[in-house]
């Protein structure tokens, strides 16, 4: 008996059960199945960590995904996007408000509700979202 590889090239070689291994390609997140997100529980809990971002901003995203992020990965993922949208939300907030005396928060509001709106439909979809605007991603 010899202790050899099978050789790829063989008509007689088994594959494995499952059938053949996977090339390994980029890593995803842990978590990511790469299709749409088939629990509607974890749909509804990723859509209310981006809902409640806009009406709490840090708070209810943080509470959402410090509750749900160990038993479902999407809201692990949705969760962590949410929060830091919501920390950039707030630091562009704070130095637009100060470079123009106030007048940069409402706009600063405004694309944090559209934003916000956009990836609470994304995520009742079961689809990862991304925010824009956000330029490191301080949970990861």
């Amino acid at each position: 008996m010899s202790d050899q590889s099978p050789n790829p090239n063989d008509p007689n070689a088994q594959t494995p059960p499952g059938g053949p291994t996977p090339p390994h390609g980029p890593a995803e997140p842990v978590g990511y199945t790469g299709g749409a997100e088939t629990n509607p529980e974890a749909r509804t809990f990723g859509m209310l960590a981006h809902l409640l971002g806009i009406l709490t901003s840090v708070i209810g995203p943080l509470i959402i995904w410090l509750i749900k992020k160990d038993e479902m990965p999407f809201v692990d993922r949705q969760g962590k996007e949410a929060i830091n949208f919501q920390i950039w939300i707030l630091i562009y907030g704070i130095v637009l408000g100060a470079v123009t005396c106030g007048v940069g928060g409402p706009i600063v509001w405004v694309v944090a509700v559209v934003f916000g709106i956009l990836a609470a439909v994304t995520a009742n979809k079961g689809e990862d979202y991304r925010y824009p605007l956000v330029p490191y991603r301080f949970l990861k």
